[in-house]
């Protein structure tokens, strides 16, 4: 696929497989058609470029985010932007829903994860314990979020409190993915 002008960062597919989100260097966030490779459309509204995509768990909302600082919700039919989050003061890197669609999840450079809720934008909770994190994951009940940094530690919390549960040790290097098993 061709069409963003700088490097692309992050790639997710839409729950049903048909469509691709692709965010990139350039500040842009582009769809495709998986079945034929067209672009669908391209959404803006960052200032900087775009670290991470995520689809809403039935595809109809897509979560950004971007080195601006800023988490963005769109609307997948429309391309209008419906939310922006607001509150990281450095780059965010992962987003990522709860399986209840109800909440995104942002990790940043500055060093905090923030549990946002989706319908009114308001901020639920801030986390903290890593460095710059790098990589966040619900669990399949969306009980439990796993966080990944550069301080080489993966974290467990529990969502509803926001108590850390538990500090995984014995990464030699930067934690960048962290996933559940389903």
């Amino acid at each position: 696929l061709e069409g963003h002008i700088r490097n692309v960062w992050s790639v997710t597919f839409a729950p049903d497989g048909a469509t691709l989100a692709t965010g990139s260097s350039d500040g842009t966030i582009k769809l495709w058609d998986v079945a034929n490779g067209n672009e669908l459309m391209t959404l803006r509204g960052h200032g900087l470029g775009v670290r991470s995509v995520a689809f809403g768990p039935h595809g109809e909302t897509l979560a950004s985010g971007s080195e601006d600082g800023t988490v963005k919700l769109w609307s997948v039919t429309s391309g209008e932007e419906l939310r922006s989050f607001r509150g990281h003061y450095e780059s965010v890197n992962p987003v990522a829903f709860a399986p209840d669609g109800d909440t995104v999840v942002s990790g940043s450079y500055d060093n905090t994860i923030r549990l946002w809720a989706v319908a009114s934008g308001e901020q639920l909770r801030t986390l903290t314990g890593h460095s710059y994190v790098m990589s966040v994951a619900f669990s399949p009940d969306g009980a439990t979020l796993a966080s990944g940094s550069v301080d080489n530690t993966v974290k467990l919390w529990n969502v509803a409190s926001g108590e850390e549960l538990r500090t995984l040790l014995g990464h030699t290097d930067d934690v960048l993915s962290v996933a559940f098993s389903p």
